[in-house]
C-alpha cells in the first residue's frame, strides 16, 4: 500500500491543475488506504481539467477518492470579463490585466469555447479573464 507522500507525489500534476484552475482544495489526506481529494471548482471547465488529469494518471481510480463539485460563486471571485475593443489583441489585453503580454494564453485557454485561434478576436466579444 502506498504512503500519503507517495500518492501525493503520484498526483502532483493534479495538484498543479487544481492550483492553476483555482479550484478550492478542502481536503487532501489518506482514507482507507486511498488518497482523498475534495474541493470545489469555480466552473465545469476547471472540474473537467482536474478529472482529465486524474484519469490520465490513473484511469482505474483505484488509489484515489476525489470529489470536485462546482460552485459558480467561486468563479466570480477568480474570473472577470472583458469586451474586446477595436485594435485589441490577446497580448494587449494580457498586458492590461497581468502586466505581461506573454500571459495571453491564459486568456485564450479560458475562452476556448468561443476562440479557435489566439490571433482571431473580434470587437464586441466578451472574454473571460482568469485571475493572475
Amino acid at each position: 500500500m502506498a504512503s500519503f507522500e507517495e500518492l501525493k507525489a503520484k498526483y502532483q500534476s493534479v495538484l498543479n491543475v487544481i492550483q492553476d484552475k483555482q479550484v478550492h482544495l478542502a481536503n487532501l489526506h489518506m482514507e482507507n488506504g486511498k488518497l482523498l481529494m475534495k474541493g470545489t471548482a469555480p466552473s465545469q471547465e476547471a472540474a473537467n481539467a482536474v478529472w482529465d488529469e486524474i484519469k490520465r494518471i490513473n484511469p482505474k481510480l483505484d488509489d484515489l477518492i476525489a470529489d470536485f463539485p462546482i460552485d459558480p460563486k467561486l468563479q466570480s471571485a477568480s474570473m472577470r470579463t472583458y469586451v474586446v475593443q477595436a485594435g485589441d489583441t490577446l497580448s494587449k489585453i494580457s498586458k492590461q490585466f497581468y502586466g505581461n503580454t506573454n500571459d495571453y494564453m491564459k486568456i485564450f485557454n479560458a475562452n476556448r469555447d468561443k476562440l479557435s485561434d489566439p490571433d482571431k478576436i473580434h470587437p464586441g466579444q466578451e472574454l473571460k479573464i482568469p485571475a493572475a
